[in-house]
């Protein structure tokens, strides 16, 4: 074999061996890839953390969501905003809702409608409109109170909106009708007057107050508010520093600030305060959305929510009897929060 004859016939040899190689490399890429969308969890509560920060305030996009009718004590504005995050994201604070198309929940009390009975001997809930679920199911009443704003979902219809999103201090009836099993969901807002910076007037003056939240209900099937719901927190503020947002075994939680008034100071930052943000994930308030890895509520008493003196709340003992204020792990700077309770 001469010498040209040799290196053609090499070179043909490398050049298969070289083929061979390279799709032997591919098939197991692309068996690798197969492999790893196979055994990809599917989405759960809480996948892997996104959480976003924002500093300082947000645009204000709608004004007053709504206006009080009767001139009463503590009456605040409601306005919404919108912020970006350092990654590009634009929130909504405190929060998206369907507050101007949800149908308001029935006036158990409300200054602003003229309705305050002194107790559940002058309320009656005949004219409460029932939302229909399952035709064939059980009526089922519920009286809430939420410190600021609520809605509220049963195996992911909407059943009620608050009726005022932020003050005065109302509290609300719903009727619904439905069968077991079934599943309560809850979207539960601290309302800010310092948008996008978790903030508002102090009773006690401050323009920078971090304020807090609460939410208790009581439904006619026996279910109450308590431990045995999940809280999850998804806008947290105000904050000096986000990295005093923790994520753990599904929680989102600050073990460095205090959880409820007087034990958490008020940070410095007042203008330039950071937030942490987290997207609700998808289908948050379907019956079969999987919640497990979601902590469960904390528990606190009419001292620590400060609803010794509320009217809206006091009025009604019998109502609310076995009922307790719930919140996610921090009452004072977790403003948005997802609550839910499965009945079986």
């Amino acid at each position: 074999m001469n010498s040209h004859r040799f290196c053609r016939t090499m070179a043909g040899r490398i050049i298969t061996a070289i083929a061979v190689c390279c799709a032997a490399i591919t098939m197991h890429a692309t068996a690798q890839s197969t492999t790893a969308r196979a055994t990809t969890p599917a989405a759960s509560a809480d996948p892997v953390v996104e959480r976003s920060v924002t500093q300082g305030r947000a645009k204000i996009v709608i004004e007053n969501l709504y206006r009080c009718p009767e001139k009463v004590n503590n009456h605040r504005i409601s306005a919404v905003g919108t912020i970006t995050s350092t990654d590009g994201k634009v929130w909504t604070v405190p929060a998206e809702t369907v507050y101007q198309t949800g149908p308001k929940g029935a006036d158990l009390y409300n200054d602003c409608n003229r309705i305050s009975p002194k107790s559940s001997k002058e309320v009656s809930d005949a004219n409460v409109p029932v939302v229909v679920i399952d035709a064939d199911g059980e009526v089922i009443t519920g009286h809430i109170v939420v410190d600021n704003y609520f809605e509220l979902y049963v195996n992911g219809k909407l059943i009620a909106v608050d009726a005022i999103p932020f003050t005065p201090f109302n509290s609300v009836t719903v009727k619904f009708k439905v069968k077991k099993p079934y599943t309560y969901a809850l979207k539960l807002v601290d309302w800010e007057e310092n948008l996008g910076l978790g903030t508002e007037l102090g009773v006690t003056g401050g323009n920078f107050h971090q304020g807090d939240g609460g939410f208790i209900a009581r439904f006619s099937d026996g279910t109450v508010t308590d431990s045995s719901w999940k809280a999850q927190s998804f806008y947290i503020a105000p904050l000096a520093n986000p990295d005093a947002v923790v994520e753990k075994a599904g929680l989102h939680f600050t073990p460095t600030l205090g959880r409820i008034h007087p034990g958490a100071p008020k940070p410095p930052c007042e203008d330039r305060c950071f937030a942490v943000h987290y997207p609700l994930p998808k289908n948050w308030a379907a019956p079969n959305f999987d919640d497990s890895k979601w902590p469960r509520a904390f528990e606190y008493t009419d001292q620590d929510v400060g609803v010794t003196s509320l009217r809206a709340y006091t009025n009604f003992p019998d109502l609310f009897k076995g009922a307790r204020w719930i919140w996610s792990f921090n009452l004072v700077f977790d403003n948005l929060v997802i609550a839910r309770k499965t009945v079986r």
